[in-house]
């Protein structure tokens, strides 16, 4: 094959050439493109999910209110002279007060005491914050 014939071939493939080097960058740039945009919505989910986790934490917890989380006893029913264990948790609470008196308590979000009824009891648990807000809640005990 002679020169010119070469260089005629090859001037007729360049336009070709060129035109697939250019749909092979178009081709490369819009699957990069689409991935990253699938990575960035894929994130913008994740973090979305994440700030509505932690506004339901929030709420749980009281969302700044003062709350009773928990208030339970270990039995509902004991035999005379048995003791129980008297469960509770309170959330953005200054003061707690079990009535009948259960002894020493204090804010927690999860504490237990020994308390031994001596007939059918209610407690009552009230926590309160330093503006003044309560919340209370009730639970009885039966002794036979």
């Amino acid at each position: 094959m002679s020169r010119v014939g070469f260089e005629s071939i090859v001037r007729k493939m360049v336009p070709v050439t060129s035109a697939l080097v250019v749909l092979a960058v178009l081709y490369v740039g819009w699957v990069f493109y689409t991935r990253h945009r699938d990575v960035r919505e894929a994130e913008e989910r994740a973090k979305a999910k994440e700030a509505e986790n932690a506004q339901f934490v929030v709420d749980k917890y009281g969302g700044g209110r003062v709350k009773i989380l928990a208030f339970s006893l270990s039995s509902g029913m004991i035999r005379k002279g048995q003791t129980v264990q008297l469960c509770y948790g309170v959330a953005n609470a200054k003061t707690v007060k079990i009535e009948p008196s259960v002894g020493d308590i204090w804010p927690s979000m999860s504490r237990c005491v020994d308390v031994e009824p001596k007939k059918d009891t209610t407690y009552v648990i009230t926590a309160a914050d330093a503006a003044g807000h309560s919340d209370t809640a009730q639970l009885e005990i039966k002794v036979h």
